[in-house]
């Protein structure tokens, strides 16, 4: 064995004495690796194991600085590589076999390293690291340095593998990528270049992805701007934006599980989906590779196979799965065949070929590890038997020399030979298991589970263990099982606190004796049982982690127990404290551990709080209760963590062990430190625990979480250290010499027990079977067992039950008789009067029972009530935080209004009050709109100065010219709907500060614009709102009104007995809706609580009142009232429909005994009986008049209100119209903010994409700085190279060949051309050999002659290196140009895409969305021929076209006016042709006239005519005589007109009151007549003819005058008519009359 020169010197100086690892025991957990072809290796814990496959034989390499991490093989150099795990982690490289470290690697990971591999050729590593840094290095582990390193951020990889047959390709997967890395080289120069792996869909096929930097297939939107990428529309600027991919544009892709490369340089990749890819490892093209199916179907499973692991053989792969088999899957172009190849027991996780390719590795998900061989029989060896988990436990079989066992916590029991660890047996208990013991005095074990129970284990045949015994204790798990140093008893420690003493003797069939109680959580059970004494000391550490300390609990056992066992325990198992002396301590502080010593009454604790050890003294003199310990001496531990405190055979040795990993030895007396291990580490958590054998030479260390199980044996022991003990171990060996031989001869005699136990094969069926759960078994009992301290019980209660037999039925006799009797009881107390009657509870004989059933019942309640309240309580905390948000935080609350006829609903708009920001916001925006308004003013006013200065005498123009141009910005400023885009001036909102929708081309004016929309929106809704509240009050005020009316209505339909309903209308909840917040009595379903205090009023209130009705009964007065006169002492006018006149006495009797006075009796009452009936119809008459009024009134006044409330709701109507206007005006603004953001996003994403671009091309380009050292022809020869543009062809460099390995020798070995040039070396030394020497030749010459030619050949060697290198470095410079490019072309591309981005950007800052208000039907289309379609349209102002549509009327105007004037001319001169014609007829009329008047009679008037020389004089003083006499009577006619006029007006207006009056005197008649028919029997008896004949005249005289009064208007309009045909006639008389002469 060998192990790692280097190792931290621990905190501790060892001694004359020190430990050393023999061997190590543990399960890969990690890929296992091969070496060389004989040996595997892979990491577990803190170390390396080495197994040599042919002798079994393992060798240990530790890591220095914990718990080894990840691991690599070098095959070739034979060297291991494996990194620790701490922060800034080392990798180690060690030579193998020698394992000397060969260097020592160190980087800037902080954390861990995840992955390492080798190249299959020269000397690198490439180490990858996780979390922080996602690094990918590349070593030359030889000279311990970084070549190159790249991050990846986030990428997670979990496997990573050079290409066997190329160096510079690397291959990284992990569930979701594979990317292939290329390593380029220039010189000393190397880098990284990666290229991702489009992998298909999930089904196999592809998906044509779409460019996301600059895509080509984006629609364009012609309404709304430019369509920009997703990148550019979640605001993405940086490289994320590269890679941004919307959620709904995912699919799934396939997920890689494995890859292998094949000699092609090709990748196969294996995928959960069970699809088998291959990949070009040059253009990284992918292919699926199609599955050939069998004819005949494989068995009961696997049709869908899911790759785990690959590794490549020749003509295919090998693969393994979860089902626990290895295929061979054969490729044959793109299609493959599967065949069962091996089975394995358990699922492959890892499958490896040795490098001779004659041995395969097989590594199952266990730690399992197979090899396979090929040609060789058998071909299947388990090299490494795994166990089923890790070590929950661990003792050496007694003495401790030869054998020792293992416990996992699924139950597998191993018994391993000491030397070698090699299994001997294997025990499976099926169940789960977690403590094991065993026993001093016999060759069995004990083992606790976690269901109660222990199993007894013999091994006195090792190699079959056998379980003769189980004791089921109780339910609760088993966590400590302790033996005593004479093996007497056995001590079982429980979860729930109780500690079980059993028989350690096989012979008494593992007697339970007993048990006694401690604290729950028990960490430790220490034992001494000294040979020299009779009595085995028990002690019982327990936390209590609430008061922050330790109890011990410390009792004595005799050794006589077993046979006096009776005596010490009561029936139910319990032991009696006073006989077992059992004592109680408490120490101030808390503790991990602590052991009792052997001498002196001394106790040794570990501190879990602080790092000492302290030892208590135990006081001599007896105490009761608590006795608190203080520390008697205290020792710093040097070690961190929880500890555990262990004593050696012989009582002199404390063994410390921690959480650090670390083990010490320690002196009892001392308590100092002379031997100790680092046989753990803390990253594991150290140490679980340990085992030393009796002798003390053999120590066993399990771990905690890492897995492995130490050995340690001394490198130095003997002295005074062995002699001690050694005797102590011979005296312990005598004396139970006796012992052991009668307990093994009963254990080997003794039958195996009934229980569901497995062998190996059986128990991996059934792992396998569960799929793969190391927590779920099964048990195989039936029939339920009770534990034993249940049996215990039960037994107890029967004792006690056949005990007191009798007594319990006298009891139950008396319990009988008396229950009868208090039957009895209640049934007389139920016959009984509610003032005697016992309440139920009384008749309780038990009354602490009743006490504590009432005190459960009241916890019950008040628990209930809790919770109610609670409840209640969440819930009026749910509502006030509702009606906080839609009600009290509204300051105008949502309601609405009804028609009271109509079914129309009108609802206001609620609305929030404005926060104090936004009420700023709003004062900042109009303050700056108002300095605007008043800059452009100034600035035009200066403007129109300075224009005005030339011309003085236009002064006053210029005023009205200012006046008219304040006018027009006043216009401007109040646009016009069609414009503004809504309909907000209808309400009375001002709009002036509203810039122009033309206008808004920057980002703060459009947020300006939104800040006043918005308070346009509230101005609005705010006017609304008020109408909405005018119509409110109204409604009240008219339901009060109805109300009022509706008093009078109900008093009418009461008096004439009608069975109307009377409409009353109510405001409903939504008009109202503050009513929702009220509970209101009717709407509670639960009766309500009344308390006893509440019932006794009402009952007192009830009696008075039934008083009170008694007194009003006994009132005689008031009764004679109400049977008179109805109660009251008057009759009102109302009361006449209820009246009755009774009927005589008389009537009774028939009429014919009727005397005269009877019958005028009779006459008088049909008389009243008819009076009544008739004033009883007047008045009927009246009142369904008034109703009818009434009910017209109301009608009227609701639907006039109904009218207002429809006005109201178009208002409403257009109001919201106004609102969502508004509110689109705003979504348009936001809209084109947000479109603005991501046009910026867009670009600041293209320029840092260009810069990025440009830096890359700069460093590109400074790749010419490399070849600074290489002379000037090299240079031009590259380049010459670089103008040429040579095609470098790849060597194929894999050759099919016979040998087994399919990879063949692998090239461009370094190591390879170093042994190349040895032997050319070699040859050379031959070839100057003196033998070679022509004779005749001087040596001298002989020497200088192969000088030089060595001097030649090692220089052609050095050429032939260089050429190589320069050819590298062609190739690398090559590509760079090619890349160099390919970013020129990407620049240009961006520059491109640039420039038409800001292009998109001007125009769509200058193409404005704007809102414009069309009226309906003012368009009017033919054939409804819409174009939708406005590419070539542009938007101008109105009073462009106006202006062109004025120039072009007046143009117009001009070109009619000069048409009309040739018009004219023409008329013209055909008027004067028909003048020239006319002027002839008249000629000719003149001459005939002539001739005429020569013929005429010559009368006087003629002559007069004639002779007067002023005849048309004569005539005229005529005609204005004439008019002067026409205008004289024209104004007398008027006179008399305007007289009449007035007079009619007087007439009509003494007939409008005339009329006024008679319409009074008509509406008082009716109720003078109810006067008249009361009053008309007075009337008669006081002379009614004279009051008659009084009316009648008076009437006369009236009728009289009222026809007087006719006769003069119609007179008067006779006149009227008579004048006004004067005024035509004379009207008509003054016009002229024109007759035909």
């Amino acid at each position: 064995m060998a192990q790692g020169r280097e190792r931290d010197e621990g905190p501790h100086s060892a001694g004359g004495a020190s430990l050393s690892v023999r061997w190590v025991q543990g399960f890969p957990k990690q890929n296992v690796h091969f070496v060389n072809d004989n040996t595997i290796c892979y990491p577990c814990g803190n170390y390396v194991i080495f197994i040599n496959i042919e002798t079994k034989k393992k060798t240990v390499l530790q890591c220095s600085n914990g718990i080894v991490g990840v691991m690599a093989t070098n095959i070739r150099c034979e060297v291991v590589a494996f990194s620790d795990r701490k922060l800034k982690p080392l990798i180690y490289i060690y030579s193998f076999p020698g394992l000397t470290r060969r260097t020592k690697l160190k980087g800037n990971i902080l954390l861990d390293y995840t992955l390492l591999s080798f190249s299959y050729c020269g000397t690198y590593l490439a180490s990858y690291s996780s979390l922080p840094e996602f690094e990918l290095a590349l070593w030359n582990w030889e000279s311990s340095i970084i070549l190159c390193r790249k991050s990846q951020p986030g990428m997670d990889v979990n496997q990573m593998s050079f290409n066997p047959m190329n160096w510079r390709q690397l291959c990284l997967s992990s569930p979701s990528t594979v990317s292939v890395w290329t390593i380029e080289r220039s010189n000393q120069e190397h880098c990284f270049r990666a290229r991702s792996v489009k992998l298909p869909l999930e089904d196999g096929s592809f998906f044509n992805e779409t460019d996301v930097v600059f895509p080509q297939s984006l629609p364009k939107d012609l309404i709304y701007g430019p369509v920009l990428p997703l990148s550019a529309i979640a605001g993405l600027v940086g490289e994320e934006a590269e890679t941004f991919r919307p959620k709904d544009d995912l699919y799934p892709l396939l997920h890689p599980t494995m890859h292998c490369w094949t000699p092609t340089s090709d990748l196969y990749i294996g995928c959960e989906e069970g699809h088998l890819l291959m990949i070009n490892g040059d253009t990284l093209q992918v292919t699926v590779l199609n599955k050939i199916e069998e004819e005949s179907p494989l068995e009961d499973r696997r049709n869908f196979i899911s790759p785990v692991t690959l590794v490549y053989q020749k003509e295919g792969v090998l693969a393994s799965g979860i089902d626990g088999f290895v295929y061979s899957f054969i490729i044959k172009d793109r299609s493959y065949m599967i065949e069962d190849f091996l089975e394995i027991e358990r699922p492959v996780e890892h499958m490896a070929f040795s490098p001779n390719y004659t041995m395969l590795l097989i590594q199952t998900d266990k730690g399992s590890v197979y090899i396979y061989t090929f040609g060789k029989e058998p071909t299947l060896n388990k090299v490494l038997d795994a166990c089923d988990g890790k070590f929950q436990a661990i003792d050496f079989i007694t003495p401790g020399t030869q054998y020792f066992m293992t416990l996992t916590h699924s139950g597998e029991i191993c018994v391993w030979w000491l030397e070698d660890c090699a299994c001997v047996s294997k025990i499976y208990l099926n169940t789960l298991a977690t403590v094991l013991a065993c026993c001093p005095s016999s060759l069995s074990a004990a083992v606790g589970t976690e269901d109660g129970s222990v199993y007894f284990i013999s091994v006195y045949d090792k190699e079959s263990p056998q379980v003769v015994h189980k004791a089921f204790l109780s339910e609760s798990s088993v966590q400590h099982v302790v033996y005593d140093q004479q093996g007497i008893f056995l001590l079982v420690g429980t979860s729930e606190g109780k500690v079980f003493i059993i028989n350690a003797n096989s012979s008494s069939s593992f007697q339970i004796i007993g048990f006694t109680e401690v604290a729950k959580d028990i960490l430790q059970i220490s034992t001494v049982s000294l040979l020299e004494t009779d009595i085995v000391k028990v002690m019982v550490l327990s936390s209590l982690p609430e008061a922050g300390r330790s109890r011990l609990e410390m009792f004595t056992l005799p050794t006589l127990l077993p046979q006096v066992s009776t005596t010490f325990a009561d029936e139910r198992g319990r032991l009696k404290d006073e006989i077992i002396h059992k004592y109680l301590y408490e120490l101030e502080h808390a503790l991990s551990s602590a052991v009792l010593g052997f001498q002196s009454n001394q106790i040794y604790g570990f501190c879990s709080q602080v790092p000492y050890i302290c030892s208590y003294l135990l006081p001599e003199e007896e105490h009761t209760g608590i006795y608190i310990l203080k520390p008697y001496k205290k020792v710093q531990s040097r070690q961190y963590g929880p500890g555990l405190l262990y004593l050696s055979s012989h009582g002199l040795w404390l063994i410390t062990i921690a959480k650090c990993g670390i083990l010490c030895i320690r002196d009892v007396y001392t308590l100092e430190t002379f031997a100790w291990c680092r046989s753990h580490s803390h990253q594991g958590h150290g140490i679980q625990s340990m085992r030393i054998s009796m002798d003390g030479q053999n120590i066993l260390v399990n771990g905690r979480d890492d897995g492995t199980l130490v050995y340690l044996k001394w490198k130095r022991f003997g002295g005074h250290l062995a002699s001690e003990i050694l005797d102590y171990y011979q005296k312990l060996l005598i004396s139970l010499s006796s012992a052991m031989d009668k307990e093994n001869h009963y254990l080997s005699t003794t039958p195996k027990v009934s229980v569901d136990l497995g062998s190996d094969s059986e128990h991996t069926k059934q792992k396998a079977s569960t799929d793969l759960s190391q927590d779920e078994l099964v048990l195989t009992d039936v029939k339920k067992e009770i534990p034993w301290i249940q049996q215990k019980s039960q037994e107890a209660i029967k004792k006690e039950v056949n005990l007191f037999s009798k007594k319990r039925k006298e009891i139950k006799q008396g319990i009988k008789s008396l229950s009868k009797t208090i039957l009895n009881m209640m049934e007389e107390n139920d016959k009984l009067e509610n003032i005697a009657k016992l309440d139920q509870q009384e008749f309780g004989l038990d009354l602490e029972e009743l006490e504590r059933l009432h005190d459960e019942s009241q916890e019950e309640v008040a628990k209930i009530i809790k919770d109610v309240e609670m409840h209640n309580l969440a819930k009026s905390y749910l509502a006030e935080l509702i009606k906080e948000e839609c009600w009290n935080s509204m300051a105008v609350k949502g309601r609405a209004l009804k028609c009271f006829h109509i079914p129309c609903v009108v609802e206001n708009f609620p609305m929030k009050a404005r926060t104090v920001e936004e009420l700023k916001e709003l004062e900042r925006v109009l303050q700056q709109k108002k300095i605007e308004a008043e800059c452009l003013k100034l600035r035009k006013e200066i403007v129109e100065a300075q224009s005005g200065v030339k011309l003085i005498k236009q002064r006053h123009e210029e005023d009205d010219e200012e006046e008219e141009e304040e006018d027009k910005t006043v216009k401007y400023s109040n646009l016009p709907n069609y414009l503004l885009g809504s309909l907000s001036t209808d309400f009375g909102v001002d709009t002036s500060l509203l810039s122009s929708q033309l206008e808004l081309h920057s980002r703060e004016e459009k947020i300006n614009q939104i800040i006043l929309l918005k308070d346009i929106i509230y101005k609005v809704k705010t006017v609304f709102n008020n109408e909405f509240d005018t119509a409110y009050k109204q409604k009240e005020f008219e339901i009060a009104r109805v109300k009022e009316r509706n008093v009078r209505i109900r008093e009418i339909i009461l008096d004439l007995e009608l069975e109307e309903a009377v409409w009353q209308p109510e405001f409903e909840d939504c008009e109202k809706p503050e009513r929702m917040l009220v509970v209101q009595d009717e709407e509670i379903t639960a009766h309500k609580h009344i308390k006893p205090w509440h019932k006794a009023k009402e009952l007192m209130v009830n009696h008075e009142k039934e008083h009170w009705l008694l007194i009003q009964d006994a009132s005689t007065r008031l009764r004679a009232l109400m049977d008179m006169m109805g109660g009251v002492l008057e009759v009102k006018k109302e009361d006449i429909l209820r009246m009755v006149i009774p009927q005589p006495a008389f009537m009774a009797k028939p009429d014919a005994v009727w005397t005269e006075e009877e019958r005028k009796q009779f006459k008088d009452y049909e008389k009243k009986v008819k009076e009544l009936n008739e004033e009883r119809d007047k008045y009927r008459k009246s009142l369904e008049a008034e109703l009818k009024k009434l009910q017209n009134s109301i009608q009227e006044s609701t639907q006039a209100f109904d009218e207002h409330l429809k006005r109201l709701f178009e208002r409403r109507v257009k109001a919201e119209m106004v609102t969502n206007q508004e509110e689109l005006k705003i979504s348009n603004l936001a809209f084109s903010l947000l479109l603005d953001e991501e046009l910026s996003s867009r670009e600041k994403f293209l320029n840092n994409y260009l810069t990025r671009k440009q830096h890359e091309k700069v460093m590109d380009r400074s790749f010419k700085k490399e070849f600074s050292e290489i002379p000037g022809h090299q240079v031009d020869i590259l380049y010459k190279l670089f103008k040429r543009r040579p095609r470098i062809s790849k060597q194929k460099t894999h050759s099919e060949t016979t040998s087994v390995v399919p990879f063949g020798e692998l090239p461009g070995s370094g190591k390879l051309n170093k042994d190349a040039f040895a032997q050319l070396m070699k040859a050379m030394d031959e070839l100057d050999n003196i033998s070679n020497m022509p004779e005749g030749l001087d040596p001298l010459v002989w020497n200088h002659f192969c000088m030089t030619r060595r001097a030649k050949v090692e220089n052609e060697q050095k050429v032939k290196q260089k050429a190589a290198d320069l050819l590298e470095m062609a190739t690398f410079l090559q590509k760079r140009v090619e890349e160099e490019e390919k970013v020129q072309q990407e620049i240009e591309r961006v520059f491109h895409e640039l420039i038409l981005l800001q292009e998109e950007k001007v125009r769509f800052q200058l193409n404005l969305t704007i809102q414009i208000l069309l009226k309906q039907g003012q368009v009017e289309l033919e054939n409804f021929q819409l174009v939708l379609e406005y590419s070539d349209a542009i938007l101008i102002n109105k009073n462009i076209i106006e202006d062109l549509n004025s120039v072009i009327r007046t143009q117009g105007q001009k070109k009619v006016a000069s048409m009309m004037e040739s018009k004219d001319v023409h008329k013209r001169i055909l008027q004067i042709e028909w003048e020239h014609k006319k002027m002839e007829m008249e000629r000719e009329d003149l001459n005939q006239k002539a001739w005429d008047i020569q013929m005429l009679f010559f009368s006087r008037d003629r002559q007069k005519y004639l002779n007067e020389p002023n005849y048309e004089a004569l005539i005229s003083i005529q005609i204005g005589i004439m008019e002067q006499t026409i205008a004289v009577l024209d104004k007398t006619h008027k006179k008399n007109v305007e007289n009449c006029k007035k007079l009619l007006k007087k007439l009509g207006k003494f007939s409008n009151q005339k009329d006024i009056a008679n319409y009074a005197l008509s509406c008082n008649l009716r109720e003078e007549l109810v006067a008249v028919s009361e009053r008309k029997d007075i009337c008669n008896a006081m002379g009614s003819k004279l009051t008659c004949e009084k009316i009648v005249k008076e009437r006369y005289e009236n009728m009289m005058q009222q026809q007087k009064l006719t006769n003069i208007s119609k007179q008067q309009a006779e006149q009227i008519s008579i004048l006004q045909t004067e005024v035509e006639r004379l009207r008509m008389k003054t016009f002229p009359a024109l007759v035909q002469m």
